[in-house]
C-alpha cells in the first residue's frame, strides 16, 4: 500500500462527519477533536486516524462526488443528477476533447475531466476562475485547463475542435451559431439553463443549426425504507435546470 505524500488530498470518513484535507504539517480542528495531518504521511488509503478526543476517521481516496460536496463553491454549480445526464447522453469517453463554458466552481469540469482526455473550460469572472483552478488542482487532474476570458469573444478565433461542448451560461443561445465550426463530426453540444425563457431561446437558436435536438429535465427522490412503511421521501430535488442536447 502506497504511503501518502505531502500535498495529497484525502477524504477522512467518520461515522457522522467527513472532511477533505491535504496531507501537510497542519492540524485539522473539528468538533470531534484535532487531527495532526502529518500523521497521515505514514498511512495509506484504508488506514484510520484518531482525533485527540478518540474519534476515528478512515482515510479514503476522494472521488468526484466528494469534491462536489467539499469544494469551495461560487454561484449555483450543476449537481450530479444533471451532470449524469450530460455524460450518459453524449457518451463521453476517455478519447474525447471537451470545451466547457461557464466554469463557475469547476464542478462540471472536474466530472468531465475525470473521464475525457482533455477539458478546456472558460470563465469570464476572474475570482471564479481563481477558485475553479484551486478546486481542480486539489483533484490532481492534469487534463483540465481553466482559461479566464469570455467564450463569446474567443469563439470566432478558436482553432481547436471538440467532441463535446457544454455551456452553462445565461447567454448560451448567442454561442450556438459558432458551435458547428467548433465540433468534430458527430459531436454534441449541451446547454444547462434554469429558466424556460432561456431554454426557449436556446431551442430556437439550435433549430437553425441542428436537426437532432432534445430538452430534458431530471428529478431526484430518495426512497425511505422502514418495516411496513417503505415509500418515496417527502423531500426531493426538483427542478434545477433544463438540459438541451444537440448533435452535429
Amino acid at each position: 500500500m502506497a504511503v501518502l505524500a505531502d500535498g495529497s488530498i484525502v477524504l477522512l470518513k467518520g461515522k457522522k462527519r467527513e472532511f477533505l484535507v491535504e496531507v501537510s504539517e497542519g492540524e485539522l480542528h473539528t468538533d470531534l477533536g484535532i487531527i495532526q495531518l502529518k500523521e497521515l504521511r505514514e498511512m495509506g488509503h484504508g488506514d484510520s486516524v484518531t482525533t485527540h478526543l478518540g474519534h476515528d476517521f478512515v482515510i479514503q481516496k476522494p472521488r468526484t462526488i466528494d469534491f462536489f460536496r467539499h469544494c469551495k463553491r461560487v454561484g449555483a454549480p450543476m449537481i450530479p443528477k444533471d451532470i449524469g445526464i450530460i455524460i450518459a447522453y453524449t457518451g463521453l469517453n476517455k478519447e474525447d476533447e471537451v470545451l466547457d463554458a461557464g466554469t463557475g466552481s469547476g464542478i462540471l469540469a472536474i466530472y468531465l475531466g475525470s473521464i475525457a482526455s482533455k477539458v478546456i473550460t472558460y470563465e469570464r469572472n476572474a475570482e471564479f476562475a481563481k477558485i475553479a483552478r484551486k478546486n481542480i488542482c486539489a483533484t490532481g487532474l492534469k487534463n483540465v485547463e481553466v482559461r479566464y476570458g469570455d467564450i463569446l469573444s474567443e469563439a470566432p478565433q478558436l482553432k481547436e475542435k471538440f467532441d463535446v461542448i457544454t455551456l452553462d451560461m445565461m447567454d448560451a443561445s448567442q454561442m450556438i451559431p459558432f458551435i458547428k465550426n467548433m465540433l468534430k463530426p458527430g459531436g454534441f453540444v449541451v446547454t444547462y439553463s434554469p429558466f424556460f425563457e432561456q431554454s426557449k431561446d436556446i431551442r430556437e437558436a439550435m433549430g437553425k443549426e441542428f436537426s437532432e435536438v432534445r430538452t430534458l429535465e431530471c428529478m431526484e427522490r430518495d426512497i425511505n425504507f422502514a418495516k411496513g412503511r417503505t415509500r418515496p421521501s417527502t423531500r426531493a430535488i426538483g427542478h434545477t435546470g433544463f438540459i438541451t442536447i444537440a448533435r452535429l
